[in-house]
């Protein structure tokens, strides 16, 4: 009975990650396919890729795509260890509750709604200012950061819980300012979840393509607006190949981090033994 059990948890485990990958791996394949058809393998071929090397607007999307992402990672980053340190150091339990509770309100917030009040935002503050075509590089970072920014914050919160609250005490006992407890004791603690959360934000910001369509402007494009905008003719076969350096970029990425993160667990556990 429990072989039977484990066989079939084993059909189930494989028949969901076919579930899941099938779509990438049909995408890679075809990013190999000599003709532009999406039905077919006429051969394999690079064809795509060196057409991608000279699609200049696709090129410049990724390119504003990938700043966008990195910027809005570090910064939404930087606030979001910030802001859990103060929501965690907070005396009132009502008062922390309360905060935690608005901060989560842009994660259950659909994206369409937060996308036209923050256009509605920028341009209302741009005339405000007397000023016209706002949307912009600069309002997609402002929206990008606000919706990553709680998802760092839900990240670095249950590391703060986790580690010691007199070992910031002690580090200051000890001769250490405030600030330097922070980044000798504290920061390395919660580390994990401040590379998760900017994880999570680049990862987010990477792939949203409907607040950044509101606030985007005719001026900055990013990948997905790109993407979209050929919807209405035809997606062209070097958006395959483009999807396939960034999904094996990605992965390779993920690896490299978790290696990291692995590899540290090992040293504090042999530090404590």
């Amino acid at each position: 009975m429990k072989q039977k059990r484990s066989v079939l948890l084993k059909i189930y485990a494989a028949l969901i990650f076919i579930f899941l990958y099938a779509p990438i791996l049909v995408l890679v394949v075809f990013s190999f396919n000599s003709s532009n058809s999406t039905a077919q393998m006429s051969g394999l071929s690079l064809k795509w890729y060196s057409e991608l090397a000279h699609d200049s607007a696709t090129l410049q999307a990724f390119k504003n795509t990938m700043i966008l992402a990195v910027l809005s990672a570090v910064i939404s980053g930087v606030l979001g260890t910030v802001s859990a340190v103060g929501i965690d150091n907070m005396k009132h339990k009502w008062l922390k509750n309360a905060t935690r509770g608005i901060t989560n309100i842009p994660m259950m917030n659909p994206d369409i709604v937060t996308g036209i009040s923050m256009m509605l935002l920028f341009v209302f503050a741009g005339r405000m200012l007397g000023k016209t075509g706002v949307l912009g590089f600069s309002t997609m970072l402002i929206a990008h950061i606000t919706f990553c920014l709680p998802y760092v914050i839900l990240s670095v919160l249950p590391k703060l819980r986790q580690i010691d609250p007199n070992l910031s005490e002690a580090a200051q006992d000890l001769g250490c300012t405030p600030l330097q407890s922070f980044f000798k004791v504290v920061l390395p603690a919660i580390l994990p979840g401040v590379i998760t959360g900017i994880m999570m934000a680049f990862t987010l910001s990477l792939d949203d393509f409907v607040i950044s369509y509101f606030v985007s402007g005719p001026a900055a494009q990013t990948l997905p607006i790109r993407i979209f905008s050929m919807t209405k003719k035809r997606v062209t076969p070097d958006m395959y190949a483009l999807s396939t350096i960034m999904f094996f970029a990605i992965l390779v990425l993920m690896l490299l981090i978790n290696y990291a993160q692995v590899r540290g667990e090992k040293k504090t556990a042999a530090k404590k033994a």
